[in-house]
C-alpha cells in the first residue's frame, strides 16, 4: 500500500485527463488480450471529430458565438451512439474520451451500436429557456447530416434532457422532405413520451446502476437493507439509483452536487430531497435535517456504497485513500482515475466499472430506437424487465471473465468489449 501511494505521489507529470485515462485502460487490456496490432491502431483513434462554431441571437438581441462538438469514435458494430452534454468544461479531448467509452459500453452490452459523444461548451444555467431552445436548434442545424437515425444517434447527458432531445428531433426532421419526416423520429433517443420517447427511459441509467449493485450484493450474499450509501450528483442518474436503493431498504447518508455537500448519518429521504431540490433551482444545500460539509470531505464519509454519478476524474489519487465504502458503483463516465483505481483495488474495494454500471441508459435508448423504428409502443413493466434481463446477462459474463482470468471487473468488461470488436474486424477484414 505504502509503496504504491509513494509511486503515485512521485509522478511529475500533470494530472491525467479523461483521454489519458481511457487510453491507459485500453492499452492495458489490449496487452492482456494480445489484441491484433492493426486493430489496436484502428481502435486507438476516432473516425471523425467535428468542432462547430455557430451564432445564436440572445433575448437581448445580441449575437453570441458557441462552440459545439461531435466526436464519432467507431461504428464497426452499428450507428454511432452517445449523449450530448452542455457544460463549460467540455473540450475536444474530453469528448474523444467519452466517445471511446461509448464504443466499449455498446460493445459490452451487445448492442448494434458504435460510440460517439458531443455537446456544447457552455453553462446552461446562464441562459433562458428560449435561448437554450435556439442554441439547441442552431447546433442541430449546424450538425446537419453528421447525425441521423441510421448514422449517429444522440441522447441526453449532463445538463440535457427530454426537452433538449425533442428540439433536436423536430429541427432535424424539419430539414427533411415531408414524406421522410416520420421516418426520422429516431434520430435521437431520450425524447418525451409524447414525442416518441420510451416509457421509463428517464430512470433507465439509474436503474441500471441499482441493478448492478443488487447483482453484486446477491453474489456476495449481502442484503441491501440498512446498508448506507452516498451519491455524488443528484441529477437523473443519482436520483434514480438512490430511489431504487431506498426502496430496497438502503439508507442515503450523503449527497454532493454542484452547489454543495450535505450529510445525515440517520438518513436523507430521497423523495423529499428531490422535491426540495426542484424548489431550489436544483440545489440540495439547506435541506432540512442535513448538515453541510466541505466538498473535499465527501468521499471520506462513512458508508458501505459510494456512487459517483456526476463528472469524470472525481475519485483521484488524492482522495482514494479516504474512501470507506466497500463498493464503488460508477454511475458517471470515467469518475475514477487509473491511479485511484490501483489504490482502491489494493485496499480491497470493489469497483463496478462505468461501461457496465451505467449501461442501462444506452440499453433503454436502444429499446426506444427499436420502438420508433418498428412503430411499436412498449409498456413500462416490459421495458424495465428487458433492461433487468439484459444487464443481468452482461453482468454474469463480466463476472465469468473476471473469475477465469483472475482480473478486476473493469479489465473483464474491457476484455469482453474489445474482443467483440476484434472479432468483427477479423471477420470483415479492413477495406480495401
Amino acid at each position: 500500500m505504502t509503496t504504491l501511494v509513494k509511486e503515485l505521489k512521485q509522478k511529475k507529470q500533470a494530472k491525467q485527463g479523461m483521454l489519458e485515462n481511457v487510453m491507459e485502460q485500453f492499452n492495458q487490456v489490449s496487452n492482456l488480450v494480445n489484441l491484433n496490432p492493426n486493430i489496436k491502431k484502428i481502435l486507438s483513434v476516432t473516425n471523425n471529430e467535428l468542432i462547430i462554431h455557430f451564432p445564436v441571437r440572445m433575448d437581448n438581441g445580441e449575437v453570441e458565438i458557441f462552440k459545439g462538438y461531435r466526436v464519432q469514435h467507431n461504428n464497426a458494430l452499428g450507428p454511432y451512439k452517445g449523449g450530448l452534454r452542455y457544460h463549460p468544461t467540455i473540450d475536444i479531448d474530453a469528448v474523444k474520451a467519452l466517445a471511446m467509452w461509448m464504443t466499449w459500453k455498446t460493445s459490452l452490452a451487445g448492442l448494434p451500436y458504435g460510440g460517439a459523444k458531443g455537446g456544447i461548451q457552455m453553462d446552461p444555467t446562464k441562459y433562458s429557456n428560449s435561448e437554450l431552445e435556439r442554441i439547441t436548434r442552431r447546433f442541430t442545424y449546424a450538425l446537419g447530416d453528421n447525425i441521423g437515425p441510421e448514422h449517429d444517434i444522440p441522447a441526453p447527458d449532463v445538463n440535457t434532457d427530454a426537452q433538449t432531445m425533442a428540439w433536436i428531433a423536430d429541427t432535424y426532421m424539419s430539414t427533411k422532405a415531408p414524406s421522410e419526416r416520420s421516418r426520422n423520429q429516431h434520430v435521437v433517443t431520450g425524447k418525451p413520451i409524447g414525442s416518441g420517447g420510451l416509457e421509463g427511459r428517464d430512470r433507465a441509467t439509474g436503474y441500471g446502476v441499482y441493478l448492478t449493485i443488487k447483482f453484486w450484493a446477491e453474489l456476495k450474499s449481502i442484503k441491501l437493507k440498512d446498508k448506507t450509501f452516498i451519491v455524488q450528483g443528484f441529477g437523473n442518474v443519482g436520483y434514480w439509483a438512490a430511489h431504487f436503493l431506498e426502496k430496497d431498504g438502503a439508507k442515503l447518508v450523503g449527497v454532493q452536487d454542484a452547489f454543495g455537500t450535505i450529510v445525515n448519518n440517520q438518513g436523507l429521504s430521497v423523495e423529499n430531497l428531490l422535491a426540495y431540490s426542484k424548489k431550489n433551482k436544483g440545489s440540495i444545500v439547506g435541506f432540512p435535517s442535513s448538515k453541510n460539509i466541505e466538498k473535499e470531505d465527501f468521499f471520506g464519509l462513512n458508508c458501505d456504497i459510494c456512487i459517483p454519478a456526476a463528472l469524470g476524474n472525481q475519485i483521484t489519487e488524492e482522495n482514494a485513500l479516504k474512501i470507506k465504502a466497500f463498493l464503488v458503483a460508477e454511475g458517471a463516465n470515467g469518475p475514477t482515475t487509473v491511479g485511484a483505481e490501483k489504490i482502491l483495488l489494493e485496499r480491497g474495494v470493489t469497483i463496478i466499472p462505468d461501461i457496465l454500471c451505467n449501461s442501462g441508459g444506452v440499453t433503454g435508448s436502444y429499446f426506444e430506437w427499436l420502438q420508433n423504428r418498428n412503430g411499436e409502443l412498449w409498456e413500462l413493466n416490459e421495458i424495465m424487465g428487458r433492461i433487468n434481463k439484459k444487464m443481468r446477462e452482461v453482468f454474469i459474463k463480466v463476472l465469468n471473465v473476471k473469475e477465469s482470468r483472475k482480473i478486476d471487473m473493469r479489465s473483464a468488461a474491457y476484455v469482453l468489449a474489445i474482443e467483440r470488436l476484434e472479432r468483427t474486424y477479423t471477420q470483415r477484414g479492413v477495406f480495401p
